[in-house]
C-alpha cells in the first residue's frame, strides 16, 4: 500500500512539471509591423511617462527588453561628468498562447500588446 502511495506522489509531482497550455511563457514578436511596433511604444512610453526609442527589432529575437535612461550631456556634446545611479528597466514579454503581454519587471504590472502576434521564445 505504501509503494502505491508513492507512486502515486511521484507520478503527481512529475504531471505538475508541465506547463499547462494557458500559463504564461517567454515570448518573441513574430511579423512586426508598424501597429504592433506603436503597441509595443506606447505601453514602453506609457510606463515611462515620456517618449522612448525603440529599436525595429525590439522583442523579435529575444523577450527582454532593458530600458536605460539616455546619458545627459554637457554643453559641447560630451557625456556629462558623473555616475547614473538609475537602473535600467527590464520587461518580459510573455504569452498564454493567445495574448502578448509585456511584464514589468520591477512591479509584475502586466500590458497586453494589441496588434501584435507573438509565439513562445525557442
Amino acid at each position: 500500500m505504501k509503494i502505491l502511495i508513492l507512486a502515486a506522489v511521484a507520478t503527481a509531482l512529475v504531471g505538475c512539471k508541465n506547463v499547462a497550455p494557458d500559463a504564461d511563457q517567454p515570448a518573441v514578436i513574430v511579423d512586426p509591423t508598424d501597429a504592433s511596433r506603436a503597441a509595443l511604444k506606447s505601453v514602453v512610453d506609457t510606463v515611462f511617462g515620456t517618449d522612448v526609442l525603440l529599436a525595429d527589432d525590439a522583442l523579435t529575437g529575444s523577450s527582454v527588453l532593458i530600458i536605460e535612461r539616455s546619458m545627459p550631456q554637457s554643453l559641447e556634446g560630451s557625456p556629462a561628468e558623473g555616475r547614473r545611479m538609475d537602473m535600467p528597466m527590464q520587461f518580459r514579454l510573455v504569452t498564454d498562447g493567445r495574448k502578448c503581454i509585456l511584464v514589468d519587471q520591477r512591479d509584475g504590472s502586466r500590458h497586453i500588446l494589441a496588434d501584435t502576434r507573438c509565439k513562445a521564445e525557442e
